[in-house]
């Protein structure tokens, strides 16, 4: 059915959560730095924070309770995306992709800050198995998902026409929308941890081909694909 598979980054090959830690660790450790916090304090009550469902605003959120750091929501921003990341790829990624690249070619698309994501794939140690990748960021902010632009641009650099592609991510927000206006059919790669499990598709243009639960579901959709079985 298909000659290329691409995969979307956090969450469908890390876990998007080591990184956030990891983010958190790094802007404690500034927000110490200026004084007036301890970096353990300010590092259990950011995850506190992000435990309790804050998104976007948590930086301006924890600084509004801590007046006398002298330390901006910039700064904190800064160390959380340019720290270096611990990341392990999920449970299964490695096998998988192993038996994906004897059959097909392998791309990525991922979205964020372009400097970011690269130390995010540098640490993911998948390079390896993939022929193609394509940072959003790179050709511009409007080129992130749900745009279409980066599955094209990925599609022309593996060689295969979106036709031939079938995409893999986790966020029904973006993903499927841009990769299906792209010409590809699109696979909801769903996990209990994931940011956006609880997520449903918007609407039709939102819905994936197929969606699968497990490590091995999603070997089986790829390596054997049969008829859509969507959301």
């Amino acid at each position: 059915m298909w000659r290329a598979v691409v995969f979307d980054l956090d969450d469908t090959l890390v876990a998007e959560r080591d990184f956030v830690l990891g983010g958190f660790r790094a802007a404690a450790a500034r927000a110490a730095a200026a004084g007036g916090v301890s970096e353990t304090a300010a590092y259990e009550e950011l995850v506190g924070m992000y435990r309790s469902g804050v998104r976007r605003t948590t930086f301006d959120r924890w600084l509004a309770e801590h007046p006398g750091v002298e330390v901006s929501v910039g700064d904190l921003v800064e160390a959380y995306r340019g720290h270096a990341p611990a990341l392990t790829p999920l449970p299964g990624v490695e096998r998988l992709l192993s038996r994906l690249k004897a059959v097909y070619r392998l791309g990525l698309v991922s979205d964020g800050p372009a400097a970011m994501q690269e130390r995010k794939w540098l640490a993911s140690g998948l390079a390896p198995y993939f022929d193609a990748v394509v940072f959003s960021d790179s050709l511009g902010r409007d080129a992130w998902k749900p745009s279409p632009r980066a599955f094209l641009a990925v599609s022309a650099a593996l060689g295969v026409e979106p036709a031939a592609c079938v995409y893999v991510g986790d966020n029904p927000a973006k993903d499927f929308r841009g990769a299906r206006a792209a010409g590809m059919r699109a696979v909801w790669a769903r996990h209990a941890a994931g940011e956006y499990d609880g997520l449903s598709p918007a609407g039709a243009a939102d819905r994936p081909d197929w969606t699968t639960r497990s490590i091995e579901e999603l070997a089986e959709v790829l390596l054997h694909p049969r008829g859509p079985a969507p959301v």
